[in-house]
C-alpha cells in the first residue's frame, strides 16, 4: 500500500473525524472509502453527461455490466438497454442453460 500525506482544512478533518466516529472506523479507512465513493460519483457523472459509455463505466468501476445497470438504477439513471436488448438476452438464455455458452452458436441463433 502506498502512503500519501495530505494537508486538510479543519472542516475536512472534522468531517473525517465525525464519520470515523460514527462508523467506528479509523480515519485512514474512512478516507480510503471516501476516495472510492468520490471515484464512483465522478464516473457516474461522466456517464450521465455522455462522456463515457456504459462499458467504460463498468471497466472504470471494475464491475460487471449487470452490476453497473443495478448501480445506475440505484441512482435513478436510466439503464442503457431497450426492449430489443432485453428480448435478445432472453433468446441467449436457453443456449447458455442447455449446453453451456458457445459464442458462435449464440451469434448464429441471435444475429
Amino acid at each position: 500500500m502506498t502512503v500519501l500525506s495530505l494537508r486538510l482544512h479543519d472542516r475536512e478533518m472534522n468531517r473525517l473525524t465525525e464519520l470515523a466516529l460514527s462508523e467506528r472506523k479509523d480515519k485512514s479507512s474512512i478516507a480510503r472509502e471516501l476516495i472510492d465513493y468520490g471515484w464512483e460519483f465522478v464516473m457516474l457523472r461522466q456517464y450521465r453527461m455522455g462522456k463515457i459509455s456504459v462499458g467504460t463505466l463498468a471497466e472504470k468501476l471494475e464491475l460487471s455490466m449487470s452490476e453497473v445497470i443495478d448501480l445506475l438504477a440505484d441512482f435513478g439513471i436510466t439503464a442503457p438497454l431497450d426492449f430489443g436488448d432485453y428480448l435478445q438476452g432472453l433468446n441467449v438464455l436457453p443456449i447458455c442453460r442447455d449446453g453451456g455458452f458457445n459464442i458462435q452458436q449464440t451469434l448464429n441463433k441471435t444475429g
